[in-house]
């Protein structure tokens, strides 16, 4: 079965995904259906929304994927940031804030991964 995608939705969504630069690094064992249900509902319809811009919904992510230490989801979307012009600095201050939220051992682990993902950024600059 194969999952029904509104062009417009789509369109929409891959647009994001690719300011994000996000195909680069996608999961390749997501299934199709995931795959495009994940473009035009979060990406087309969610992401696209009037009332938040690019930036702020990339910072709102990240917050929550540090709270719930989902270091897969956190590689893609930091990359996303930066490819969104969110400087380093801005995600440290991020992570510093949790910390006090959702705890030192998911700040520790978001702050190794941006280190990560920014040195693998650079080196492939």
């Amino acid at each position: 079965m194969a999952y029904d995608a509104d062009e417009k939705t789509l369109t929409a969504g891959m647009q994001v995904v690719e300011k994000l630069g996000l195909l680069a690094k996608a999961n390749p064992a997501l299934s199709d259906d995931l795959r495009m249900h994940t473009v035009t509902a979060l990406f087309g319809t969610i992401w696209t929304r009037e009332g938040l811009e690019l930036q702020e919904r990339s910072l709102i992510t990240l917050a929550s994927l540090i709270s719930l230490n989902r270091e897969h989801e956190l590689r893609l979307h930091f990359r996303g940031a930066r490819n969104l012009g969110i400087s380093k600095a801005k995600i440290e201050e991020v992570i510093l804030h949790l910390a006090h939220y959702s705890g030192w051992p998911t700040a520790v682990t978001a702050n190794t991964v941006l280190t990560e993902v920014w040195d693998e950024m650079d080196a492939e600059s």
